[in-house]
């Protein structure tokens, strides 16, 4: 019957670790991360998702001879705001791999 004990256990660890997951998911949800582009003429803002939250772009950026640059410098700050909130996330999450190694699943 230890065997059924075991299964116990692993269940009730895994109902945690999914529980405290929900918990971290909703966390990385409202986290915010910020970046720039152009010397800090175009920044970008992103949900601890990567979703765009807030663009803002100084006039003097804006030039109608030159939208590609324009163009590029939005990518540039949004995609590094994405970056870090990756980073952030994967931070966040680090504590459930080792969770997961608790149960013998291996990440």
């Amino acid at each position: 019957m230890k065997g059924l004990g075991d299964l116990a256990n692993i269940v009730k660890h895994a109902k945690q670790l999914q529980q405290k997951m929900e918990e971290v998911q909703a966390e990385i949800a409202q986290m915010k991360a910020e970046a720039t582009a152009g010397g800090g003429m175009v920044k970008a803002t992103v949900n601890g998702r990567g979703e765009l939250i807030d663009l803002s772009i100084e006039r003097e950026v804006v030039d109608p001879e030159d939208v590609e640059m324009l163009v590029d410098l939005i990518i540039a700050a949004v995609q590094e705001a994405q970056k870090k909130a990756q980073a952030l996330a994967e931070e966040k999450l680090g504590p459930m791999a080792d969770g997961l190694r608790g149960l013998g699943l291996s990440t």
